[in-house]
């Protein structure tokens, strides 16, 4: 097979540039396996997939492949969230504590989901050190999660819970609903869409699973974790810092995220497994409804999780991060798009979904070669190509 692939699919002539971009990114910016979907006025004008799923580049990535979307998940676990928040089921301002009474523990009794959504808990990390690869583990993670104290003062400052969110807010998803995070995802979201999207990946679908590949090492101890994070001789900010990412180790996917026991465990915050047509399809649903047009988020509500309700410095991230309730906001150094009022989640190097309710765009891009963390070329080049075809 060549080394630069052709797209396959279906593009609107409209979107030429977008089909040239995508293409463009297997040429000249080593993209290994990627798709690209994007619906307008809730229809498809891109489908594009093309590459390879694994390193060696010899399986084909086809239409069904799906890969792991890291943090895309958060927005999706944001719309799931606010589908039960317009249905009564969860409510933004009652105390946490009074689905999840373990939670009042070391002064967190006050917190309340909006807070949590808001990424302002103070629970980015779990204090004491786990066991390898406990995150596979969703009771142990809740209940460490519960039972400490805050790295801050609840709502007075917030920082990307870049692991915990999934654990969190799915914990009280499943005490509100009497169902895990995956079954509920299924029933409300993916099942009615018919949309590729998981956490907790069935054996029957691994056959179709793009590899991860990416430098993927395994973390263990404090001397190595400085590497990546130097210590600031603030002990608690480097202890919060370290364990966000590395503790368990595994945690954050390294060394694990192309294990079937990573595919199989439900980690909404960084393993949903999916298609960019899925991720496409959701957002979609939130701008215009489900199936039927049957409203999963009312306009009031939508318009309340995507204003501002974080912004500037981020005390895990250390630069600017703005958040709604749950959903990545447009940001002068991070922005989705020309418009302001767009909303949706990156995910680890690269891979995006998000909504643009001025110009009535849905888009969901997903690889399997993480760029930089922050944000890749591959994705910008995408987006720019989608605005200038408008």
């Amino acid at each position: 097979m060549s080394d630069h692939p052709q797209a396959q699919g279906e593009c609107d002539p409209r979107f030429a540039a977008v089909h040239d971009a995508f293409d463009s990114n297997f040429r000249d910016q080593d993209e290994i396996g990627a798709a690209v979907h994007v619906r307008i006025d809730g229809l498809t004008v891109v489908d594009l997939w093309g590459g390879f799923r694994d390193a060696a580049r010899t399986l084909p990535w086809d239409e069904d492949t799906i890969v792991n979307v890291y943090s895309v998940g958060k927005g999706v676990l944001a719309t799931l969230t606010l589908m039960l928040v317009e249905r009564g089921v969860l409510d933004l301002d009652k105390p946490v504590s009074e689905l999840w009474p373990e939670f009042a523990a070391g002064d967190k009794g006050d917190v309340t989901l909006r807070v949590l959504l808001a990424h302002r808990g103070g629970l980015p990390a779990v204090r004491r050190r786990l066991p390898e690869l406990a995150m596979l583990d969703w009771d142990l993670m809740c209940e460490e999660l519960a039972a400490q104290r805050p790295f801050w003062e609840p709502d007075s400052a917030h920082g990307y819970h870049c692991n915990t969110f999934g654990f969190l807010v799915g914990e009280l998803i499943r005490r509100a609903t009497g169902r895990e995070v995956g079954a509920a995802l299924r029933e409300w979201i993916a099942g009615p869409l018919d949309a590729d999207f998981y956490w907790g990946l069935p054996l029957s679908e691994h056959s179709r699973v793009a590899e991860v590949v990416a430098p993927n090492p395994v973390l263990t101890e404090p001397k190595q974790w400085a590497l990546a994070f130097p210590p600031t001789g603030d002990e608690e900010h480097d202890l919060m810092v370290w364990h966000t990412y590395f503790n368990p180790s595994g945690l954050s996917g390294q060394g694990s995220v192309n294990t079937e026991g990573w595919r199989l465990a439900q980690i909404p915050s960084t393993n949903g497994h999916a298609t960019a047509r899925a991720v496409a399809a959701i957002y979609d649903a939130l701008l215009h409804g489900g199936p039927g047009g049957e409203t999963w988020v009312g306009k009031g509500l939508l318009a309340e999780a995507t204003r501002i309700h974080s912004d500037g410095d981020d005390i895990v991230l250390s630069r600017p991060t703005r958040f709604g309730l749950g959903f990545q906001l447009a940001q002068p150094t991070r922005p989705f798009g020309p418009n302001p009022e767009s909303f949706g989640h990156w995910g680890y190097g690269g891979s995006l979904g998000f909504a643009d309710p001025v110009a009535d765009v849905a888009l969901g891009y997903l690889t399997n070669r993480p760029g930089e963390r922050w944000q890749t070329e591959r994705a910008q080049r995408l987006i720019d190509a989608l605005y200038a075809s408008l």
